[in-house]
């Protein structure tokens, strides 16, 4: 049951206390989704179990469920390994680009061989940050 499945699927656990919530969470592997499903009572057992949970998912949903992804600003759509192959980047929404940079950095390179966009002269007026300052 811990084998990734791509597609329309639940892992449903059912447990009768917290302390076994947090030993089932405590052993997932890294995942894209994690769905929690409670009442108002239900707020201080979820707020015990979200360290948990954010460790393991990309994204947490309350009473929902994660069918659509929203191309948002806010949006996160990755996870822990092995549910990304980079946690450090999402595959949906405007941080989507960070899965596609790579930095290199040109040192004492004449700047006639870098990107015009990093040139001293900044040819295209692109923002840039020197010596810790946004120019």
């Amino acid at each position: 049951m811990e084998d990734e499945v791509f597609g329309s699927t639940s892992l449903i656990i059912e447990c009768d206390t917290l302390d076994e919530y947090k030993v089932v969470a405590e052993h997932l592997e890294g995942q894209l989704t994690a769905t929690v499903q409670m009442l108002d009572a239900d707020v201080e057992a979820v707020r015990a179990l979200l360290p948990t949970l954010e460790r393991k998912v990309g994204r947490i949903l309350c009473n929902g469920y994660p069918t659509g992804v929203e191309v948002c600003h806010s949006m996160v759509h990755g996870g822990p390994f092995p549910a990304t192959s980079d946690s450090r980047s999402t595959s949906v929404g405007s941080a989507a680009i960070d899965r596609f940079l790579r930095p290199v950095c040109y040192q004492d390179f004449p700047s006639s061989l870098i990107p015009e966009a990093i040139q001293d002269k900044n040819p295209l007026n692109i923002p840039q940050l020197v010596d810790g300052k946004l120019l």
